[in-house]
Parts: structure tokens; sequence; C-alpha cells
């Protein structure tokens, strides 16, 4: 499971660097190789709604020739993928970005022309997400040209259909009239995963996970066969493969070497067997082995065995993620998109996620949960800070800010888990946010004494909040026996994030917190608490376009926790007398303030038991009610005042990286170093990776 930046607006990342780091990033960077004449700027682009930033990689100098030399090959098996999730997304997407390739490379040297500038928005939109959908609420954007300028960007590159033959992904048939009609038709692929109840979520979505033939209720019936209920050790069934009906008959179309995308996956593989040769330590070479046999057979049984290999493998300085991992993008909650991101421990940080993980069995007694939905013993808790050296897939160029791993909720049970959150990552976000002139924060939050406690207290608390969302929180609880982990269907990831997220609530109030020393005092959580009530209920609406609901499973876990408490919390309903969460009005701009944050923290609790309860008991219907009540329909008022709100700042509401680029230093024909070199342009990487790691 990943975590999403909270106010980077991914998102709404959240944020923390104590001095210590700060001034070990300002070391590091002054032995790096670029821009060490000017002040490193963090934002290095913008267009639409997105900001392009850049984040360093602090102590990549004290790391040894070998460590960097497997960061290296990792890093490039990170970048072979990318074409996976293009295509995964939308079955036309990798034709559509490699026409914009040609049409940029054909034209060099546009300048002073309006239309192309709005034609680059649109392409540069495409590389960020991954296709034609919106990265984030899954809906499909659209060049602003005009539709006769586009078709003469393609008659300057002689643009023809080809036979699909002679190329292994959909659409390089396409004339340009059905190019640009896939690209500019309202009517047409207009959800990558369809948001509501009213159609069938397959068919209705653009996703190619499913080849568009199949339903819902068929794909449901394939997969119950494969399930047996009294199996505790099940695979993730359909976790790597495409569903497609051929001659009438449904089939996976696994992704392995010899299967659904083999080119790219042989690519994969190259590096990984290259690593292997700098690898770490023994448990490492059997972690990649293991991986490369995976992805050769496609077994889901030996994926679940290099995750309990990958799991125990808690000494080793640098690690790494690789595979289809996370099932947001499948409007089912089954398959996963590929991804993959490569970091190194920064051991002093480290210090605070250690402590957390050490006394995981106490949140879990502690859990304010049904006794029967606790782990009795919890086993293989590993909690660490890292530093990334590189993102790839669904990690890039957006970031999750934490993760924690592996999603098997039997092997968490028997093997553990390793949760990290991303140190250089967070500080990249708040550092951008000190080049803003204007601040969200004293735009959206009451007055001076709210705005003063963030600042003390915010940065410390979000990434707790981080730690304990992804250290513990995800890996709490259990699944009642015969109980599917697949039960809750759609709703699943957006149940799963606000469980994890609740725990971290919870528990950032508790005076354990001060007791372990891992906060200043016993005030600091209540900016986490105002910040995440105020997001929840307010200003992560900045992101989504008005009339449209709110479809991203962790913006839906935010608004489902923030709404339920506020409701829950009215003096109506509580007989108090005054509201938890009560909302303000001044100068015509609204506000939301907490008057009561010990209650606020009973509410935490409350809502936490009854997801536990629905997760651990496969309560289908109870989770169906919980998010489409809670989580999904904006306030078309509120939602209008948000947005102007946030235009008036001039801060785009997502942001996303570029990865710094790590090169070879020979010296007499023989590698002696890796060093690292911060590109500024965003476009240019765009366009290497399509030229250089392009694959299908």
């Amino acid at each position: 499971m990943q975590t999403i930046n909270r106010n980077r607006t991914k998102m709404n990342l959240i944020k923390t660097m104590t001095l210590a780091c700060g001034i070990a990033v300002l070391a590091c960077s002054c032995q790096q190789k670029c821009n060490e004449a000017e002040e490193f700027k963090y934002s290095v682009d913008q267009f639409a709604d997105l900001q392009i930033l850049r984040y360093r990689i602090p102590g990549w100098d004290s790391l040894s020739l070998d460590q960097k030399a497997y960061i290296y090959e990792l890093s490039e098996a990170a970048k072979c993928g990318r074409d996976i999730l293009f295509d995964q997304n939308f079955k036309y997407n990798i034709k559509i970005r490699k026409t914009l390739e040609a049409i940029i490379e054909a034209n060099p040297d546009k300048e002073n022309d309006p239309e192309w500038d709005k034609f680059m928005v649109y392409a540069k939109r495409v590389f960020f997400s991954s296709g034609i959908h919106h990265h984030y609420s899954e809906d499909k954007f659209f060049p602003e040209c005009s539709k006769e300028y586009f078709e003469a960007l393609l008659d300057g590159i002689n643009y023809q259909a080809q036979p699909s033959e002679n190329c292994s992904y959909q659409g390089n048939e396409l004339s340009a009239e059905e190019l640009l009609d896939v690209i500019y038709n309202p009517e047409t692929y207009l959800h990558r995963r369809y948001p509501n109840s009213d159609k069938d979520i397959l068919l209705a979505s653009a996703t190619n996970l499913y080849d568009g033939s199949i339903s819902k209720k068929e794909a449901e019936e394939f997969y119950a066969k494969m399930e047996d209920p009294k199996d505790e050790r099940p695979v993730a069934y359909g976790l790597n493969s495409r569903l497609a009906k051929v001659d009438g008959k449904i089939v996976e179309q696994v992704y392995c070497s010899n299967g659904l995308y083999g080119n790219a996956i042989n690519a994969i593989i190259s590096h990984l067997e290259k690593a292997k040769e700098h690898a770490q330590n023994d448990m490492q070479r059997k972690a990649i082995s293991e991986l490369v046999e995976y992805y050769t057979t496609g077994s889901l049984q030996m994926w679940d065995q290099y995750n309990i290999t990958w799991v125990q493998d808690t000494l080793s300085i640098v690690d790494f993620v690789n595979g289809f991992i996370e099932d947001y993008c499948d409007p089912m909650g089954r398959k996963a998109a590929w991804e993959s991101s490569v970091n190194f421990k920064d051991v002093e940080a480290s210090r605070r996620t250690e402590i957390i993980s050490a006394n995981a069995q106490w949140f879990e007694d502690n859990s304010p949960i049904n006794p029967e939905f606790k782990k009795k013993e919890v086993k293989g808790v590993s909690a660490k800070v890292i530093t990334v050296a590189c993102i790839g897939g669904e990690c890039f160029p957006a970031t999750p800010i934490g993760i924690n791993l592996p999603n098997s909720n039997w092997i968490r049970k028997e093997y553990g888990s390793k949760s990290v959150t991303i140190a250089n990552i967070t500080d990249a976000y708040n550092k951008a946010a000190d080049e803003n002139p204007k601040s969200v924060t004293n735009e959206f939050y009451w007055d001076e004494n709210d705005i003063a406690m963030l600042k003390k207290y915010k940065n410390i608390t979000s990434d707790l909040h981080t730690d304990l969302h992804e250290c513990l929180g995800h890996g709490s609880g259990q699944l009642l026996p015969g109980v599917s982990p697949n039960a809750l269907g759609e709703y699943n990831s957006t149940l799963e994030e606000a469980r994890a997220d609740l725990f971290g609530l919870y528990y950032l109030a508790d005076p354990k917190m001060v007791e372990l020393g891992i906060v200043p005092d016993a005030d600091a959580y209540k900016a986490e608490y105002l910040g995440q009530m105020v997001n929840g209920l307010f200003t992560q609406f900045a992101r989504v376009e008005l009339g449209r609901p709110n479809t991203e499973s962790h913006m839906q876990d935010r608004k489902l926790i923030a709404q339920w408490c506020y409701e829950n919390g009215l003096a109506s309903v509580t007989g108090a007398k005054e509201d938890v969460i009560e909302q303000r009005f001044r100068d015509g701009k609204r506000y939301f303030v907490i008057n009561n944050y010990e209650a606020l923290r009973e509410l935490f609790g409350k809502l936490l038991a009854e997801i536990q309860r629905i997760k651990s008991e496969g309560d289908y219907q109870a989770g169906k009610n919980l998010v489409e009540t809670y989580a999904i329909n904006i306030d078309p008022e509120l939602h209008k005042e948000v947005r102007e709100r946030y235009a008036s700042l001039e801060i785009k509401p997502y942001k996303g990286f570029i990865n710094p680029t790590i090169r070879p230093v020979e010296k007499n024909g023989e590698i002696v170093d890796y060093e690292v070199v911060y590109t500024n342009d965003y476009l240019a990487q765009m366009m290497e990776l399509g030229s250089k790691y392009s694959f299908l």
C-alpha cells in the first residue's frame, strides 16, 4: 500500500525533515555534479494543473561503489517498464504517446505559436499521466489546440496507419481520423476507471486491464472458480494478467517473459541480472533470482515466494520495489499496475520508525477494535526512512511518500511487512512549497493560533502519521477465517487506506507517543488532526473539476473520515454544547475549526473499529454504504469556493517529479564511480525515456 501526499496535493503529501537531515542534504549537495554554481531550485516546470519538481539524493557519496552500481542497474530496470503502465491504462496510450513524440521531434523550433503551446501542454500531460486520462481523477482530458491544428501536425509527420502485427501494442492500425477521434471525442473512453455504480464498472471503464467486452459479473465468476475459501495462503489471482475474450472464451493474458509485455519484461530482467552481480548479500541475490523467475514464468506462487524472501531482508542498506504491485487502478480492485522504486536507508532518520516497529505489539493490543479482529502475535514488522534514487511506472512522475508491502494478508500475518517513509521526497515537497510566494495555510485556516500550530508541528506530525499508517496501520488487524481478501471488491482500496489513516490518527494523540519520545509534546497531534480535517472536508477538492465527484481512493479515504467525523460530531447528534468540528464563515469565506480534539479522537476510534469489522468480516454492503455515503459526492457551493480560492494562490494542485540521472564514471575503460546529475528539463527527460526505454 502507498501513502499519497496530502498537500502536495499527491497530492496531499506529508512533510518533515530534521535539522540534521537538512545539513546532510546541503553537505552532500556540495559534492554533487550539477548546478553547483547556483541555488538548487526544486520547481522546474508547470502546466495545466501540474507542477514538476525534482529531488536530491543526499548521502550518495557515502555509498560504496558496489552499492552505487546496484542502484544504477535497478534504476535502469525501473525505467524499462514505462510502456507497460501506459498500455495497462488504456489500449491506445502508447500509439498516442509515440505520435506526440514524433510530432515534437519533427518541430524543434516552434515559437510564438499559441496553438503549438496548447499542443505541448497536452503532450506533457499525457507523459505525466501515462496516458490520456488524468493520473488522479482518471477522467479523459483533451487538447486545447484545435482538432484541425492537430490534424495538420499529423500531416507534417506523414502519419500513416500501419499493420498491427508490426508492434506489440494496440492502436498502430488507427488512421489519422480514428486517432483524432480517440483523442477529441467527448463521448468515448471518458473514464479510465468508471466512478459511479449506475453502469457496469468494467464495461464503462477505459482501462486495458480488461479487453472491454467483459462485464463485472463475468470477471467475478471467472475468479470465483479459482478461489478456494479454505485456502489459508491464497495467491493474488489476477494480479499480473489482462482478462480477455478469445473466441468467446474468457482467458488470462499473463504478464511474463514470453507472454504479454514480454519485450519490456525481458529488458527489466536483463538489468535485474546485472544488479544481482552487485547485490549486498545472499538474501538479496536469492530475492532477485526469485523475481526473475516470477517475471519469466508469471507464476503467482513464485511471486509470493519472492515477497517472503524480500520481506525478511531487513538488514540491507539498498532496497527496491519492482513488479505489479498496487490495484488502485482496477475497477475490481484485483489487477495491479506496474511500478518500481529504488532506495537506500537513511540510518539517522530511521531511528524514529524503528521505535514504532519495536512497539508494534503494544499498538495492536491497545487498538480500539474488536479483540477477535486483533493479531495475537505481530510478526516481522520493519520500518525505516529511505532516500529514493529512482522512481518508475505508477510511482512516476507522481509518487507516494510512504509504502507498506507486501500486500498479501497471509504473508503479512506470517512473515511481516516492510514500511518506508520517503524522506527526500517529502523534503522536496516542503522546499518547493517554500519557493511559492503565496501560502495555502494562510488562506484556508481560521486564525493565527491555528496557523502557528501548523507551522510548529505539522512537518513532524505528518511524517509520523505516514510512519504509523505504513508501518502499523496496513499491517494491523486480521481477516476472520474464510474471508476473502477480495471480499470488499471495488471499495477495498478506499476502505483500506481509510483504515490505515485512522490507525495513525488515533495513535498520534496517545500519550505513548510522548513516552516513546517521537513527538515533542502532548499537543503536537492537533496539527495533524486539523490539517487532515481541513483537507478532507475542503482543500483537497481544489483538484477535482467542478461538478465531478471525488473518485481517487486516497482522496475518498480522506473525505470519508472527515465527513463521517464532521456529521457524527455535530452537537445535534452528540447532545454536546458545540460541534466537534465547526464550519465557520468570515468575509464570505468558509473555514473548518476543531472545537474538541479529544472528542475527535474518540470518533476516529469508533470509525476505525467499524472499518476493521467490515474488513475482517468481508461486509461488502456495509463498506459500500460507507464509501457511497461519505466519500464521493462534493457539495457544489463548497467545491466552487475552494477552486476559486485555490486558483487565486496560483499554486498547482498536483505535483510530480523528474528523476536525477545516475551516470557511470569511467577511467581507463573501467567504471570507478557513479555520479548524480540533477536535470531540470521535464520535457527532455520524457523524450529520452520515449526514445531509449520503449520496448513495446
